[in-house]
């Protein structure tokens, strides 16, 4: 886990040409996504389409996340951060459990302070459809930002916390970050895609974070 300072990002979507500025308070957030070995010794499961215990888990839900969350949380003595009743999930935001990172949270972790559409030469930082052979990557194998966070662009898309847009796609949550089957112009720190939280696919899997 990297500790994140207190800062602010701004936030913007393609789709509705909205910008907006989120303040942020002092989190942890893991320096790789969860790969098959943690969520393997967590759950118990390998539910991913490719094997290999440093490749990033995929083939995960949001409800997944959330639920491996909690448990990563009871494993450690620490509080979950959600409350699940069937299709209904409450963030306690005062607890000290593992959690999804906000997109807020992923952006501003994932530019360390740059300003581009990228913290490197997506070569050197990401695997995309440029590179990677069109297959899963294990984690780790690209350079990581100045704050020491790998594979935040590319070989998979991270599932965040955050509802897309409510009033137009109902519960579909935030997806960040691009994966390997990705042009490059999905890895980019801006770009923004949801998906429904019983969605999965080959290309999508999370990290998690703690409130400091």
């Amino acid at each position: 886990m990297i500790p994140i300072s207190a800062g602010q990002v701004t936030l913007s979507d393609r789709r509705t040409q909205r910008r907006w500025s989120v303040p942020l308070q002092p989190y942890d957030i893991a320096a790789v996504p969860v790969t098959q070995e943690q969520y393997a010794q967590v759950t118990g499961e390998r539910p991913s389409a490719a094997t290999g215990d440093r490749l990033p888990v995929e083939s995960v839900s949001w409800w997944d996340a959330i639920r491996f969350c909690n448990a990563l949380s009871q494993r450690d003595g620490l509080t979950a951060a959600y409350w699940l009743d069937g299709d209904r999930v409450d963030w306690n935001v005062d607890a000290d459990g593992y959690r999804l990172p906000t997109e807020a949270e992923w952006e501003y972790a994932c530019r360390a302070g740059t300003t581009g559409p990228r913290y490197g030469p997506l070569d050197e930082i990401a695997w995309y459809r440029g590179n990677s052979a069109d297959r899963i990557h294990e984690v780790g194998g690209k350079q990581p930002n100045t704050w020491g966070l790998y594979d935040m662009l590319g070989n998979v898309w991270n599932w965040c916390w955050d509802v897309y847009d409510a009033e137009v796609y109902g519960s579909y949550r935030v997806l960040r970050g691009g994966g390997w089957f990705d042009e490059q112009w999905s890895c980019r720190a801006s770009v923004r895609r949801r998906s429904h939280p019983t969605f999965t696919v080959d290309d999508v899997g999370f990290r998690v974070a703690r409130s400091a």
